[in-house]
């Protein structure tokens, strides 16, 4: 059987990837359309990464902000500890 990897979209049910229930209120998240980051941990564009975007993409804050404000920052956020535990992360030196 192979193992599912879930995307942030997924594991927070936003609904704001392409043609998510959420897109027409809230817009398409940044993330989710992320192609460079596509396969980084196994997710898809920037499915499991999306912490990348909070961290150094200051002109998607105001998107990103809604993510943050309900998990406290990423290092809070439970999707970001799962794929901390389950992953070697990458780091940019």
């Amino acid at each position: 059987m192979d193992e599912k990897f879930l995307n942030c979209w997924e594991a927070k049910d936003c609904g704001r990837e392409p043609n998510g229930k959420n897109v027409d209120q809230d817009g398409v998240c940044p993330v989710s359309v992320a192609s460079s980051l596509d396969g980084i941990h196994n997710g898809k564009n920037g499915g499991r990464c999306c912490w990348t975007f909070a961290s150094s993409e200051s002109k998607y804050d105001n998107i990103i902000l809604n993510c943050l404000e309900k998990s406290q920052g990423c290092n809070n956020c439970d999707f970001y500890k799962s794929v901390r535990d389950t992953t070697v992360l990458l780091v940019r030196a």
